[in-house]
């Protein structure tokens, strides 16, 4: 299941995964929510924090067909994807090279840090 960060900044379109995600919390979640905030910011500062194992996800594919879909819709300003699971932080790394805009990886712990960096570009100075 995905859900609606609510504590987010304002300009930031993030999403909590947990549980199985299927294509349909995709559809009738995510894209809404990227749209309106699109329309209302002329750019998307994204972030994705996954709370759930990799084997949740079905069609194994939906990371990157998730991707692709909002790349359809938006403008790419810069995303986050939380996780502790190395093989999304790869994927992650990988796809900046192919996307606009800025792409970046935290871990967990970091979940504050990626929202600060998806709303102004910088990180959290330690």
């Amino acid at each position: 299941m995905i859900s609606i960060i609510n504590d987010a900044p304002e300009n930031v379109a993030a999403f909590n995964a947990t549980g199985e995600i299927t294509k349909e919390d995709f559809e009738n979640l995510v894209i809404p929510h990227v749209k309106t905030k699109v329309e209302e910011f002329g750019e998307l500062n994204y972030l994705l924090n996954l709370d759930t194992d990799l084997g949740n996800f079905t069609a194994g594919a939906w990371l990157q067909d998730a991707f692709l879909g909002i790349k359809n819709i938006t403008k790419w300003n810069r995303a986050a994807i939380v996780t502790d699971k190395e093989g999304v932080q790869n994927f992650t790394d990988i796809f900046s090279v192919v996307m606009p805009g800025e792409f970046k990886s935290f871990p967990k712990e970091n979940l504050y840090n990626a929202l600060y960096w998806c709303q102004n570009g910088n990180e959290v100075e330690e």
